[in-house]
């Protein structure tokens, strides 16, 4: 039987950061459920940089299958898991259910990717940072140090089971090393 990932998104999360892992680790064979506040099409957005503007600009990018709803996911049912960024993370970190299925990841040691934004969702649950480095956008470094973990001005970041990228430019060494982990 194959590996089971599990993808954590919603509205406004970065179209990069949801499509990229998700295409690859279904290329590897892997099964993968995309999870959200509710199983409907998600709306996804593009950040970009452009000259002149001092922060990265949004726009709307393509529309997004959820498999199922954060009520409806059992943890235990999967391998690994991937936190995609964007702004999704500023609210389905709000979700009653999100705090307990991250913290599954942690406490049961399988492997997490967490790229760009997806380190606001920490911050709903500290205990899993405490003592533990990680890299993230550099707008979630206050957040970051907050959780009680140590901010690593890297592209790419691993301490023990967590994976953690900076950016969509980072996708590639992210996923590979996410890959890495979770073939064991």
């Amino acid at each position: 039987m194959g590996k089971k990932v599990l993808i954590l998104a919603g509205d406004a999360v970065e179209a990069l950061e949801v499509f990229y892992p998700y295409y690859r680790c279904r290329e590897a064979g892997y099964d993968v459920t995309i999870a959200a506040p509710s199983a409907k099409k998600l709306q996804t957005v593009l950040h970009d940089f452009v000259e002149g503007v001092d922060t990265y600009i949004e726009r709307p990018a393509y529309g997004l299958e959820a498999h199922t709803s954060f009520a409806d996911v059992d943890p235990t049912q999967f391998d690994g898991l991937i936190l995609p960024g964007g702004r999704a993370p500023e609210y389905i970190r709000l979700n009653e259910h999100v705090p307990a299925l991250v913290s599954h990841f942690f406490e049961t040691n399988k492997p997490i990717a967490a790229v760009c934004h997806a380190a606001q969702i920490f911050a709903t649950i500290p205990e899993v940072l405490k003592g533990r480095e990680l890299t993230a956008y550099i707008a979630c470094k206050p957040e970051v140090q907050v959780a009680g973990a140590t901010y690593i001005d890297a592209n790419l970041h691993t301490d023990g089971n967590l994976v953690s990228g900076h950016a969509w430019p980072d996708l590639p060494g992210l996923m590979r090393e996410f890959i890495h982990k979770l073939e064991g």
